[in-house]
């Protein structure tokens, strides 16, 4: 069971995703709140697990927000949904502590599959948010246009046996490129992957 706290200054959006997430077993949301200042008190009284945080708050932003949860609950993971796909904005969320960054027009289940891959220690995109993250890297290491796409899918969290039939490739085919690209790159790991992706994004002023 996953312990979810909203914050949202938008009381309509929260029951949305309260009525969403409570419909599933393995989630409950003990708390919610319009505001930082509320959200760092129900985290304190509510000890959630996770920490549903949009930016655009009245006082206090979301970004600002996750900082001070990494300062004074490290152990709550933050995740950030979002109307805001610049990545500037992603770029900052990470930087401030947050573990992933869903746009609020993303598929439902992608919140699910967020919740569930930040819970597990992993860290979570949108699928476009992903996309652009990964085209700056790949231009800046090198990458063969192969190596680009591949990095792209691998940056949305996708396993090899899914880009293979994206792709239309082998299985082992994948593997080889992924392990170009991590050589390439000097890292190991998805996560280590994401983060270097978010580090080294270029974006158009």
């Amino acid at each position: 069971m996953t312990r979810i706290l909203l914050v949202d200054d938008h009381p309509l959006v929260r029951d949305g995703l309260r009525a969403r997430l409570e419909a599933m077993a393995q989630f409950e949301v003990v708390g919610e709140a319009g505001s930082a200042a509320e959200a760092l008190e129900a985290a304190r009284q509510s000890q959630p697990d996770l920490v549903l945080m949009d930016i655009n708050m009245r006082g206090t932003n979301g970004i600002e927000a996750t900082a001070q949860f990494r300062r004074q609950f490290p152990q709550i993971a933050v995740l950030i949904l979002s109307m805001h796909d610049k990545l500037e904005y992603v770029t900052q969320a990470i930087q401030s502590g947050a573990r992933g960054y869903v746009l609020k027009d993303a598929p439902g289940k992608d919140i699910v599959i967020a919740i569930e891959t930040v819970m597990a220690g992993g860290i979570y995109y949108s699928a476009n948010l992903a996309q652009q993250l990964a085209r700056p890297l790949a231009q800046d290491n090198q990458l063969t246009s192969r190596e680009a796409e591949v990095l792209r899918h691998l940056a949305n969290g996708e396993s090899n046996k899914h880009i293979a039939r994206e792709l239309d490739l082998s299985v082992r085919t994948v593997e080889t490129h992924r392990l170009n690209i991590k050589r390439k790159l000097g890292i190991e790991g998805q996560a280590e992957l994401i983060k270097f992706a978010v580090q080294h994004a270029q974006f158009d002023k």
